[in-house]
């Protein structure tokens, strides 16, 4: 089985109910569900949550919710990968077993159906434990600067000064919008930025951290444009 899982806690802080906060027209968890259903990768599309709201909320958008999350899994320190676990440990106790695994945060909106698509084939074809998004930072990382306890500003890597920008290795960041994986690799807890992970590299301009009130006004304008320029879904 094929098994997508968006987490959905109910206890945001930084932008309260964020969920399920309307985004663009609809709410924020609503555009994660559409695309993994319209990318048809998937036998089940599952929320997990701890919050009835939010449950309800997947259910008129099409995903399934078959358990509510518990507490201990719901907390702030809770990472991605106990809360993967728990569903698919789950399916597995009700007689179902995911093979692959792709964990969708709800909160990405300019995620699109080609690139679950081809985090699902990468996963497949280049045999790895996970393939998940990613994008290159806009400047390079070997330039990066360091404010002192003086106040005064050095370079990271000192070493890079004279070095041309083309000489530079790219460097690239988690874009924070899905993660495809093996049963196994999920449930062995194996490290998703680890050397058994296979990228899928994004446009930097499709892809944008949503934490605060200003990341969601950034999102919001990236998301009308890429709807203008190219179909978001």
């Amino acid at each position: 089985m094929r098994l997508a899982v968006i987490p959905a806690r109910g206890g945001s802080k930084r932008i309260p109910r964020k969920n399920i906060k309307e985004f663009c027209g609809k709410p924020m968890l609503a555009w994660s569900i559409e695309a993994a259903l319209q990318s048809q990768c998937f036998d089940q599309v599952v929320v997990s949550t701890d919050d009835p709201e939010i449950a309800a909320v997947a259910k008129e958008y099409g995903a399934k919710v078959p358990f509510l999350r518990p507490a201990e899994l719901s907390d702030d320190p809770c990472g991605t990968v106990p809360v993967v676990q728990h569903a698919i440990d789950w399916f597995e106790k009700n007689a179902e077993l995911p093979i692959s695994i792709c964990c969708l945060y709800a909160t990405a909106p300019l995620v699109q159906v080609l690139d679950l698509q081809l985090g699902y084939q990468t996963l497949v074809n280049e045999e790895c434990d996970y393939a998940f998004s990613v994008t290159s930072y806009a400047f390079p990382i070997q330039r990066a600067l360091w404010k002192t306890g003086t106040n005064r500003m050095e370079m990271i890597q000192p070493e890079h000064l004279q070095t041309r920008s083309q000489d530079l290795q790219e460097a690239y960041h988690d874009a924070g919008q899905f993660y495809w994986g093996t049963r196994d690799a999920w449930t062995n807890g194996k490290n998703i930025f680890g050397p058994g992970s296979a990228p899928i590299v994004l446009p930097r301009y499709r892809v944008q951290d949503i934490d605060t009130a200003e990341d969601w006004i950034r999102a919001e304008l990236l998301f009308r444009m890429l709807k203008q320029i190219e179909p978001v879904n």
